[in-house]
């Protein structure tokens, strides 16, 4: 069979797409579970600080499955979840602007694992209607690369592959960056026009469960890019 027919550029195509593939794959869970151990310790860490303050707060570790983990801090959920699919990046993405893109394009495949912010007040009081926001995303690659997208300074120090390999010295100040600007991300008071009208249904509920839908930017803009929105 010749290389240039199509059913051996087929295979070929498939093959190295798998291996690709796969081997981003094991690198992005291995990555998420780099980060739930990372998880648990700086809990239990923080924790014996915060017992000398006060009791009341503290940081709550939560294995939520293979591909979820969340941590409780304070009245913040920030939750890691990776999917568990792998993406390549559009051609307008900056990424391609990089040399490795140009130099490497397979190595734009990537992992994703998303981290989003909630109050715990919504899974304590089974509010549905909460909203949580998206202050993160944690891409690897098959060479086990990585880079962040996220509110802030968050995306900064690893805005492409080229900053280097997943390591839990580097994965741990991330987690921490991503503590504290959740930390600081306050819960606005939502503008009046959102919340004038409620039904009999919604104060029913809220009676219930405190359903009145939350957010801690309900009714304001929220870009990935917009840090006025945050100030």
């Amino acid at each position: 069979m010749e290389e240039n027919d199509p059913k051996m550029q087929i295979v070929n195509n498939l093959t190295i797409k798998s291996i690709i593939k796969q081997q981003v794959f094991d690198n992005t869970l291995d990555t998420l579970n780099i980060i739930k151990d990372t998880l648990r310790e700086l809990a239990a860490d923080f924790n014996i600080k915060l017992k000398q303050v006060d009791k009341r707060v503290s940081f709550e570790y939560k294995d939520r499955g293979k591909f979820e983990v969340q941590i409780k801090v304070a009245s913040d959920i920030i939750i890691f979840s990776m999917h568990s699919n792998i993406f390549f990046f559009n051609r307008d993405h900056p990424i391609w602007n990089t040399a490795y893109a140009k130099e490497n394009p397979q190595g734009i495949y990537a992992g994703i694992i998303n981290v989003y912010n909630f109050l715990s007040d919504s899974f304590r009081y089974n509010r549905q209607d909460d909203l949580g926001y998206l202050i993160g995303r944690i891409f690897v690659n098959y060479e086990n690369l990585f880079m962040v997208e996220g509110k802030r300074h968050l995306g900064y120090s690893y805005k492409n592959f080229e900053k280097g390999t997943v390591s839990k010295e580097k994965i741990t100040a991330i987690l921490q960056t991503i503590i504290l600007y959740a930390i600081e991300f306050d819960l606005l008071v939502p503008p009046y026009d959102n919340v004038k009208i409620a039904t009999v249904q919604q104060m029913n509920h809220k009676i219930e469960t405190s359903r009145l839908q939350t957010g801690k930017r309900l009714g304001f803009t929220f870009n990935s890019d917009d840090v006025s929105a945050e100030s």
